[in-house]
């Protein structure tokens, strides 16, 4: 044994109070997890905080005027067609408000519509406000029950004599 380590066999108190700094095996793997969890927590904070409103799926009328959205932002609004509104004015141009019961929005379409766009009929359309506060919808899509079933698949049902139309059932 060195001259330093005396009788005992230990260290001097002048050298272990430096290496009582160091962590044990089971220390540094629990730091390594702390600091793990604590950087994927700010991560998802970051991406929470990034994204802000464009996390739901799509606004309805009254959300997008107590939300006050950014003219010309590309959203989807969703609600029901407003019965008495759909207007065409010349054209595939269509004009048709959507509501949520509380607000109603007044959208613009010139393309095609989807087979089941009525009056009452849910709807999801995707555009953005203009200055003058309508809606300029790029895409229209329509919303269906259980029963619903593509007018091409239930011709050739009724062509070939199978078709079986079930009665949607009242409530």
């Amino acid at each position: 044994m060195s001259q330093d380590c005396g009788a005992t066999g230990r260290l001097p108190s002048r050298y272990r109070a430096a290496n009582s700094l160091s962590m044990t095996r089971k220390q540094r793997r629990i730091a390594f997890l702390a600091g793990s969890l604590g950087a994927a927590a700010f991560a998802v904070l970051l991406i929470i905080v990034a994204l802000g409103d464009n996390v739901l799926y799509f606004y309805t009328p009254s959300d997008a005027k107590a939300r006050n959205v950014e003219k010309g932002k590309v959203i989807n609004l969703g609600g029901l067609v407003e019965k008495g509104s759909i207007k065409h004015p010349g054209g595939v141009e269509v004009h048709f408000k959507v509501t949520d019961t509380a607000e109603a929005v007044l959208v613009t379409y010139s393309k095609d519509l989807p087979t089941l766009f009525r009056e009452g009929q849910g709807v999801i359309v995707t555009g953005a406000f203009r200055d003058d506060g309508v809606f300029a919808a790029e895409t229209v899509l329509a919303k269906h029950d259980e029963n619903y079933m593509p007018p091409e698949v239930e011709r050739a049902l009724k062509d070939k004599g199978l078709w079986q139309h079930a009665k949607p059932k009242a409530n």
